[in-house]
């Protein structure tokens, strides 16, 4: 038995999606804590692609139970055509696999349409938010007049508060953001029908998962987002809406931080970073471009071009930090193949100085140049290779990743298919 939370070390996109579903086998439940239907993990089975935003990705798996816990914030439109789909590919998406938090919070028409109106406002100031509504549903929530799961299912109750915020909402939206008002009729009957279809799955999680602990079962909890997207650790204002550490499962999930026993960072062998914000060690040039089509560089959820730099090991340092990375993996070594040399970011040069550390602002990171060591690349192909009789520049580059970081690397993916994952030691 063992309680394993994964993380991902950069700005998301860092192939968590796949390394879950490989952890999944050894897994009897599967927890999603925080964000919303903005992330997105894709895992290819046989062949057959699958992109999950709400869901964790343990539902592929048979006879694994998956959670949606009280941190995450749901769209039902969104989650009832999940798992639409995922039934419609043979998928076994019943209330007996699928346990929905009933005090998670709703996403309402009103947040997406703000989060859209708000972004059109800004102009080129905008953030990148992916116009799901996400940040607003979270504002709600923070003020304490947002809707939870559990409140869909009292009709008489929910039509008197919705009408309060639709009232609120709409002249917010048309008398400052100059936006379309939303109709109440038609957001009460569509949420009231969505609480019926979605009774089934509602329960008490943090009680399911505490009763599953003392039964002897794993536990896998699978983070969205990544580290630097983190509310109040990122690289803000350009973040999540969420907090993204491993510390959230507390709160997220209602489990206690004495029960968890290890904590996975997943970092890509280079990294990335969709919409705007500071990025130290980012490539506009042929590389960066190499990097994004060759990984298939654009968002699961937004279909975005995701911007594409060099390894950069003090973000992934500080993240090893935030979250108490006990084990490293590290994805999409593969993309790196047929590159003649390699660079990896081992600190910044700041204001006639070197630091190992992102500065606090926005202005501040801008101000860092990276300082690298250079790596020799590889040309062969990683395809059915384990640890071993990886070409030896590969097993330099990994060597040099953990001897930096100081947290030994016990799964690389060298592909996007599920069986192309080196495993060096057993995380359950």
């Amino acid at each position: 038995m063992a309680n394993v939370v994964v993380i991902g070390l950069q700005w998301g996109d860092e192939g968590k999606g796949k390394i879950i579903d490989f952890l999944t086998q050894a897994a009897d439940v599967v927890v999603r804590f925080q964000g919303g239907n903005n992330a997105g993990h894709t895992i290819v089975v046989d062949g057959q692609k699958y992109i999950l935003h709400l869901i964790p990705s343990g539902i592929l798996h048979l006879h694994k139970i998956c959670a949606i816990g009280n941190g995450v914030v749901i769209d039902p439109a969104v989650l009832l055509t999940e798992i639409k789909d995922l039934k419609e590919k043979g998928i076994d998406v019943t209330p007996e696999r699928l346990l929905i938090s009933e005090k998670a919070h709703v996403i309402m028409p009103y947040h997406k349409a703000i989060d859209l109106a708000r972004e059109a406002k800004k102009g080129k100031g905008k953030i990148g938010t992916t116009g799901r509504g996400i940040g607003p549903c979270y504002e709600d929530k923070a003020t304490r007049t947002g809707f939870r799961m559990v409140e869909l299912l009292d009709r008489e109750s929910f039509l008197e508060k919705l009408k309060a915020k639709v009232e609120e909402k709409n002249f917010y939206l048309t008398q400052y953001l100059k936006a379309k008002p939303l109709n109440f009729d038609e957001m009460a009957e569509a949420y009231l029908r969505y609480g019926e279809e979605l009774k089934p799955y509602l329960t008490n999680v943090p009680r399911f998962l505490w009763k599953a602990k003392e039964a002897g079962k794993s536990i896998l909890f699978e983070g969205a987002q990544g580290t630097q997207l983190d509310i109040d650790h990122g690289t803000y204002p350009y973040v999540t809406s969420s907090n993204t550490v491993a510390s959230s499962v507390c709160s997220g999930a209602g489990f206690p931080i004495t029960a968890v026993d290890t904590v996975l960072g997943v970092c890509k062998a280079y990294t990335t970073r969709v919409g705007g914000g500071p990025f130290p060690t980012e490539l506009q040039d042929a590389t960066g471009n190499h990097l994004r089509d060759k990984g298939g560089e654009y968002g699961s959820t937004t279909g975005r071009p995701r911007r594409c730099g060099w390894l950069d090991l003090v973000v992934v340092k500080e993240a090893i930090r935030l979250n108490g990375v006990s084990k490293l993996a590290i994805t999409k070594l593969d993309v790196l193949t047929g590159l003649e040399e390699l660079k990896v970011c081992v600190g910044y040069a700041y204001e006639g100085k070197k630091i190992d550390y992102l500065p606090a602002s926005v202005a501040g990171i801008e101000k860092c140049k990276p300082i690298y060591e250079t790596l020799p690349g590889w040309q062969e192909d990683l395809s059915g290779r384990n640890l071993e009789n990886l070409p030896i520049a590969a097993k330099n580059y990994l060597k040099f990743i953990s001897d930096f970081v100081e947290v030994p690397i016990v799964l690389v993916s060298t592909g996007p298919g599920r069986e192309e994952i080196i495993c060096t030691e057993e995380i359950f």
